[in-house]
């Protein structure tokens, strides 16, 4: 029996946009149902402005959700601000490190802080617990006495990551930790993420941009466009046979380092619609080559793809998502 830890059932986030005179409710996130198992690195992709964040954000009590309800170990989590005991199972990784640290304090300061407000640790030893945890993230002790703006971006992510861990929560929400850093230091990031889950157990909902980390880093994928999830499948189903025209879109646009690397980059085709004049039917098909006046009057439901695996879990959001072409993308074999 697979057990999860976090469960957004349903789940609509609102905010009011003002347009003109007038405010009117817009879906950042849209009726969404999906699952973080226990123990897993589940990854959440998509373009910029499709609502990735504000699930990252909702998970963690930073947004509040319009409908629907979000599960955390069997525990339904209301709105808003959530009581210390269930802040230490739930930490978040910020995008920007520089942002989410303190500039005025040293990293050893701001550790001590958190174990102080929590009070999780004995006073006496939380200096070797702050020791402890930075060996963990592969950063030397003397780091400890310096201020954020003595340290080089990946640096300051692991210091990010360190003080996430102080509280051995069970479940990591890292809101794009590495697209803030430069292309050198996020694979030794990626991999320090990959090292904490093999060592610790934690599990890991992960959002990016980018397909490439999550194909390294994550075990299952769920794309998300204009606040809906398009298609959810295992890593591997989801790179090898892709069932939504977005997501072979996305992954047409890797950058790839072979030989026939000269060849253009395909980017997804068009602007995203805005979220306050979202077309009728599919919000895909102004952007998709194989669009039809289905896709113009009935929006797709997220359905299960027909696979030849036992135990398929591959869910996709298009009409035709059974009766596309077996994708033979630039990316297939990189």
């Amino acid at each position: 029996m697979t057990v999860t830890i976090l469960d957004f059932n349903d789940v609509t986030v609102s905010f009011m946009a003002r347009r003109g005179k007038t405010k009117k409710p817009i879906n950042a996130a849209d009726h969404v149902t999906f699952s973080v198992r226990k123990g897993e690195i589940f990854g959440l992709v998509g373009e910029s402005g499709s609502g990735k964040s504000t699930l990252a954000r909702l998970a963690v009590g930073l947004n509040s959700a319009a409908s629907g309800s979000v599960v955390f170990d069997g525990m339904v989590l209301a709105n808003g601000k959530r009581p210390r005991p269930l802040r230490r199972r739930i930490q978040m990784v910020f995008q920007d490190p520089f942002s989410s640290l303190d500039p005025r304090m040293t990293v050893r300061q701001q550790l001590m802080e958190v174990l102080k407000v929590h009070d999780a640790i004995p006073a006496g030893e939380r200096a070797a617990h702050c020791e402890k945890i930075f060996a963990q993230v592969e950063l030397p002790i003397s780091l400890l006495d310096a201020r954020p703006s003595q340290m080089s971006g990946g640096q300051r992510q692991r210091v990010a990551i360190a003080r996430a861990l102080l509280l051995s929560p069970e479940l990591l929400v890292a809101d794009e930790p590495v697209s803030a850093l430069d292309v050198s230091v996020q694979a030794g990031i990626v991999q320090l993420f990959a090292d904490l889950r093999s060592q610790l157990g934690v599990s890991i909902f992960f959002i990016a941009h980018d397909l490439a980390v999550v194909r390294h880093l994550c075990d299952r994928v769920a794309v998300m466009y204009m606040g809906k999830i398009v298609e959810e499948a295992t890593t591997d189903q989801l790179f090898s046979n892709p069932r939504h025209p977005y997501t072979r879109a996305l992954l047409d646009s890797i950058p790839r380092l072979l030989p026939d690397a000269h060849e253009q980059v395909v980017a997804p085709e068009g602007e995203p619609p805005s979220l306050s004049r979202l077309p009728s039917g599919c919000r895909f098909r102004s952007r998709c080559p194989n669009a039809t006046e289905k896709c113009v009057s009935e929006e797709p439901s997220l359905i299960a793809v027909t696979s030849t695996e036992a135990n398929s879990s591959h869910l996709a959001s298009c009409h035709y998502a059974n009766d596309l072409e077996v994708y033979v993308g630039r990316n297939r074999t990189s």
